[in-house]
């Protein structure tokens, strides 16, 4: 939708985590009450700073907040107007700040808000009855609450809205969205985890300098970044998710692909990491270590879900299911010899199976395989997806279907050296292959990766370093080879409509 009239933003207000208003704030900030200081954000450079907090209650510190700034943005309307707003609501907070106040209180980290309901629970406390959209996307949700509202009123349908951004984990007051960084507070009690682990310790009231994987700002403003956590080895010794905490599981869990619309399903990750190197993958989590759970305990996990929850579908989201084949293999033989009426899906790599590990897939319950292809232009393949030829994709293909499975293969648009002919070649291939899904992502450089220098020097093209943006449903970045990310953009929507 393109908007057709013009749109007006009639009050802006502003509530602190102590509940003060703008004006309020800044002479405090004036007074010398806060620690002052500037961060830059999307490209310009914004006031912020920084209130210690003598009251630590987080669900206090949001009825205050919401309660202040509802107040202002509000003024002079009616009850009956209010509880009729279209109310859009973006946080990147949502149920951190439970965690947060559980942890601090006993260690029990149960949270006191639902995410699918958080929403909600701020309209209420603003009188609002309308059902919330809602956003969270990161540190950029209220900009995408806002941004929402804008289109909406000016295409017309909508006149009127209130928008409300807010991050209320924090313990300091931010100047708006313009303030939020990774290290946003100067709190001793708050900063970056870094890997896995941490949050126990945290939990647990263990010493900020004594936790591994934790990076933190101190009350002088210095930044601590501690030594690395060695890596858990042995991923059996962890518990199942708990999904009896999750509302509405697993009925109001259907995952959005092609073969149980009619009943729900779950998701599974049962490793971590990948042993290859591909040039577009963030390798900062789990650098090269690959680890994965037993089959035996991968099969209880799925006997879990299918007894406790009644879900019959799983999707298996590793990076690469199959890198360990023999684990796959002997998780395949307990599936078939104790079959638990369930089926799933998992990726795997062209060149890393064989015709005997597909049949053992499709006979433990496998409907659909995928594979990352990322491109048909093969000095595209060498540069970013080594190893992989597009013989042994178009042979892989076959055993798929061979095997009566379905095939998916996963495609990346935009990477550093594409260019119109390149992007041509790969959708040709694609429809070529006979695939039954495709998913061709819009590239984005991942901080991390081998290949995010040469984004950000600009060598190899035009990157647009905005992380509301950096989500793989924008070209943010641009090679040489295009002249402008309209033309990437109708050349992706040209591909999509060929194949489906």
């Amino acid at each position: 939708m393109k908007p057709v009239r013009p749109v007006y933003v009639r009050r802006v207000g502003h509530a602190s985590a102590l509940g003060l208003s703008a004006p309020e704030a800044a002479r405090a900030q004036l007074a010398g009450d806060g620690t002052p200081g500037f961060r830059e954000l999307f490209g310009g450079r914004y006031p912020w700073f920084a209130l210690p907090l003598a009251e630590r209650a987080w669900g206090a510190r949001v009825r205050r907040a919401v309660e202040r700034v509802g107040a202002e943005l509000c003024a002079g309307m009616s009850s009956a107007e209010i509880a009729a707003l279209p109310f859009f609501f973006g946080s990147s907070s949502l149920q951190a700040g439970a965690i947060e106040d559980a942890a601090r209180a006993s260690g029990n980290v149960e949270l006191s808000f639902n995410a699918a309901d958080f929403g909600a629970e701020v309209g209420a406390m603003l009188g609002i009855a309308t059902t919330p959209w809602v956003f969270s996307t990161g540190c950029s949700s209220g900009l995408a609450a806002l941004e929402a509202a804008l289109v909406l009123i000016g295409c017309g349908q909508i006149d009127e809205a209130l928008v409300l951004g807010a991050e209320f984990a924090n313990d300091t007051t931010l100047a708006g969205f313009a303030g939020l960084g990774l290290l946003a507070s100067t709190r001793e009690d708050e900063g970056l985890i870094l890997g896995e682990g941490t949050m126990l310790d945290l939990a647990a009231g263990a010493a900020l300098r004594d936790i591994p994987n934790l990076a933190y700002r101190d009350d002088s403003g210095q930044v601590h970044i501690n030594p690395r956590r060695p890596r858990i080895l042995n991923l059996d010794e962890l518990p199942f998710p708990a999904y009896e905490k999750l509302a509405g599981f697993p009925q109001g869990y259907h995952l959005p692909l092609f073969s149980y619309a009619r009943r729900w399903g779950a998701t599974m990750i049962t490793s971590r990491g990948c042993p290859y190197t591909c040039s577009f993958c963030d390798r900062t989590v789990y650098e090269r270590l690959y680890k994965y759970n037993s089959a035996p305990y991968v099969y209880s996990h799925f006997r879990y879900l299918r007894e406790r929850f009644d879900v019959h579908h799983v999707n298996i989201y590793d990076d690469l299911f199959t890198a360990n084949q023999k684990r796959v293999r002997d998780l395949c033989e307990l599936l078939i010899a104790k079959p638990l009426g369930m089926d799933f899906n998992c990726a795997i790599r062209t060149g890393n199976t064989s015709d005997e590990l597909l049949g053992l897939l499709k006979r433990a319950g496998a409907l659909m395989v995928s594979m990352g292809i990322e491109s048909a232009d093969p000095a595209m393949m060498e540069r970013h997806k080594a190893g992989v030829t597009l013989e042994a994709v178009k042979k892989t293909v076959a055993q798929i279907h061979a095997a009566g499975m379905r095939a998916k293969g996963l495609f990346i648009f935009g990477l550093p050296g594409e260019t119109p002919a390149t992007l041509k070649a790969t959708s040709d291939f694609i429809l070529d292959l006979d695939l039954d899904e495709m998913n061709m992502t819009k590239f984005c450089p991942m901080y991390g990766a081998p290949l995010w220098d040469e984004c950000t020097s600009g060598r190899e093209g035009e990157f647009n370093e905005d992380w509301r943006l950096m989500n793989c449903l924008n070209f943010v970045f641009k090679p040489h080879g295009f002249e402008s990310r309209e033309e990437m953009d109708a050349l992706y929507n040209w591909h999509v409509r060929r194949f489906y």
